[in-house]
């Protein structure tokens, strides 16, 4: 049957070893302690194993009945351009796994690299040379560090694993001698700033941090490194680190919180600036240049928008490329440094924009993943306005004409905050019944983060099956100003779980989805959303889906990782404050549990250092102990999300079936 049901004891992480993705804590909803508590882990916990299926895909063209071509259809994923301007290399799982392959930017045969158990990240050596590459075990986030030749020929471990350690890849020096990274591996607490031999991976230690503190750019002398500092969810510090002292300069550190580091970073090739992107003192991100000389930052170009994808190009920096999130459709602009000449981008396809380029040339490479494309590379000659496309997308069979573009829709929740999601609505061909549709709402993770226009196969099968897919997002939203970020901050976060319901109210106003039939999925934090909202509205959604989400604040907090407990404190408060606990014994999904009433479907992956596997267990123990139906998948072999086909294929089909079943009238 390709399934098989376990019966397991529950699991529990170690502090200091795992770690919480963007979690936060929900408002107070009651001032006495909740007579709910986690059902003991007396029993043992009945789950479902992903075993080797089938793949069955239908007829290509058709209306495939199952869903694994929309899985099967994929993309390029990270891209970026080779020194000398021959190659693109990029993220691919079309294998089933997470490797690096490579394609000439002309176009024509990719060329698989990696073959292991799938990369985490890449990097290209400053020469061309080689690529190096992280990879991990089975989604544990803990990584090996490999060299391989841009041809495939030979490989090399550059750093090996550090038991309980984690790292984070930051850049490479100019000439490609050195690269700086960040890693746990002192105290396994703490991230510290490494700078190691590109060619025999010995490393030193340069900076022993508290926290997160993170390597964003490496000066083009390789003498300096700009660290980031987490201060919170949407918030970082920015300081210049000297390699050779130690010696940490402060570049930013406001009052008031601000982000420098989410649109990447550009040093210019004669190192006396930095371009960047910052909401410091404003809503929306803008694209800023910080003078070393002067110790200053200036604006250069500002937006009504957040401004994303910060790069130099071409020789001296000629070229000055960037995008802007519009609801969550990317743009892409780029200028003339010397003349401040706009130039005018190539038409692309809809979607978010990926921006990659190179010192010594005018091309700008730019992987598009939209609601049509799971993944294209187009090559732009920002000097002669020629366009190339280097990669095309894999529909998998699939008729490209049943896509569906999503709608950007605005409503007003009940205190007067204005919010946004993306809506997908089935064509009349796949609609059953002359009624509007069920509706499916996807909640985003983070809360950081925000649903934006790109590939998602199980949107579209839903939405090819006569089900409307809302993807909201909720106030703590990213892409709506830096007002809207905070207005899920401590005590507000069950304003955000409210926002559910008001924005079920007003597709029920709008009336072209059935909200009677509406059911709630969501993964990390958006697993916590269903959680919380089934808990404290359970009579509006019919079902929910959680993926990997928090059950109890006290315990997943306890265990977040060292990277975000400084964000920890500004989005919950300190764990180890009485206030703050007593706060989270009370106002925990898992406080409320007993007030869901109708069927979930729980996931997750054994291998999670982000949110535990308990989590997921304790909901599940109380629902079914409540006599809620609440079946669980458990994926030994996967971390925080599911990166292999065969385990997307299971998850998948199981997650379809749970919700047609669910919202069939």
């Amino acid at each position: 049957m390709g399934w098989r049901l376990v019966l397991a004891a529950g699991v529990f992480g170690v502090a200091g070893c795992t770690a919480i993705d963007g979690i936060s804590a929900p408002r107070a909803v009651a001032t006495e302690p909740a007579e709910t508590a986690p059902v003991a882990e007396t029993d043992e916990l009945e789950s479902i194993i992903p075993q080797a299926e089938a793949v069955r895909v239908g007829y290509a063209g058709e209306d495939p009945a199952d869903i694994a071509r929309y899985l099967l259809a994929s993309g390029a994923q990270t891209t970026a351009l080779s020194p000398d301007g021959e190659t693109i290399a990029f993220r691919y799982d079309i294998t089933g796994t997470r490797q690096v392959w490579t394609v000439p930017v002309t176009g024509g045969q990719p060329t698989q690299l990696t073959f292991g158990n799938g990369i985490t990240f890449f990097r290209w050596s400053p020469d061309g040379t080689e690529i190096l590459y992280g990879a991990d075990n089975d989604g544990n986030e803990q990584e090996a560090y490999f060299a391989i030749a841009a041809d495939g020929s030979s490989e090399r471990k550059v750093l090996d694993t550090v038991e309980g350690g984690f790292r984070s890849f930051g850049a490479f020096s100019a000439d490609g001698s050195m690269f700086a990274f960040a890693s746990t591996e002192r105290n396994g607490l703490d991230y510290d700033i490494y700078v190691a031999d590109a060619e025999t991976g010995v490393a030193r230690l340069v900076y022993e941090g508290e926290f997160g503190n993170f390597v964003r750019a490496v000066s083009p002398d390789g003498g300096r490194v700009i660290v980031s500092e987490t201060v919170g969810e949407d918030s970082d510090n920015l300081y210049l680190l000297d390699v050779e002292t130690g010696e940490r300069s402060v570049l930013a550190r406001p009052d008031v919180r601000a982000n420098y580091t989410r649109a990447g970073m550009a040093w210019s090739t004669d190192g006396s600036s930095l371009y960047l992107a910052s909401n410091e003192g404003r809503e929306f991100a803008a694209l800023v240049r910080y003078n070393f000389e002067a110790a200053a930052f200036e604006t250069v170009v500002e937006a009504d928008y957040d401004i994303r994808e910060v790069n130099l190009c071409g020789t001296n920096d000629q070229y000055l490329v960037w995008t802007t999130n519009e609801d969550g459709f990317d743009r892409v602009h780029a200028r003339l440094q010397e003349t401040g000449e706009m130039l005018t981008p190539p038409a692309l396809p809809e979607g978010t924009q990926s921006l990659s380029c190179r010192a010594g040339g005018p091309e700008l490479t730019i992987r598009t993943n939209g609601w049509a494309t799971p993944g294209d590379i187009h090559i732009w000659n920002m000097e002669t306005g020629e366009t190339t496309q280097s990669f095309r997308s894999n529909l998998a069979g699939l008729d490209p004409d049943r896509l569906v573009r999503p709608e950007s829709v605005r409503m007003t929740a009940r205190d007067g905050v204005k919010l946004q999601g993306l809506l997908y609505l089935p064509d009349e061909a796949s609609r059953a019944g002359d009624g509007p549709p069920p509706v499916v709402f996807d909640v985003h993770g983070g809360p950081t983060a925000q649903s934006v226009a790109m590939f998602e196969g199980p949107t579209q099968y839903l939405v090819d099956r006569g089900i409307a897919v809302f993807q909201p997002n909720v106030r703590g939203s990213t892409g709506f100003g830096q007002t809207y970020v905070t207005l899920d901050d401590r005590e507000k976060r069950l304003d955000s779980v409210r926002d559910l319901i008001d924005m079920l109210a007003a597709l029920e106003d709008d009336g072209r989805v059935d909200t009677s039939r509406a059911a709630v999925k969501g993964g990390s934090y958006g697993g916590y959303m269903v959680n919380a909202v089934l808990a404290a509205y359970p009579d509006v959604f019919k079902a929910g889906v959680s993926l990997f989400g928090v059950a109890d604040w006290v315990t997943a907090l306890e265990v977040a990782s060292p990277a975000l407990k400084a964000s920890d404190r500004i989005e919950y408060g300190d764990i180890n404050d009485p206030e703050w606990r007593a706060f989270y014994e009370v106002n925990s999904p898992i406080r409320q549990a007993d007030q869901i009433k109708v069927p979930v479907l729980f996931s997750h992956g054994e291998m999670d250092p982000r949110i535990d596997i308990y989590e997921t267990e304790v909901m599940v123990r109380t629902l079914r102990a409540n006599g809620i139906e609440a079946p669980f998948i458990r994926i030994p072999d996967e971390g925080h999300g599911w990166r292999k086909l065969s385990n997307r294929l299971f998850y998948f089909r199981r997650e379809a079936e749970f919700l047609k079943a669910q919202l069939a009238e």
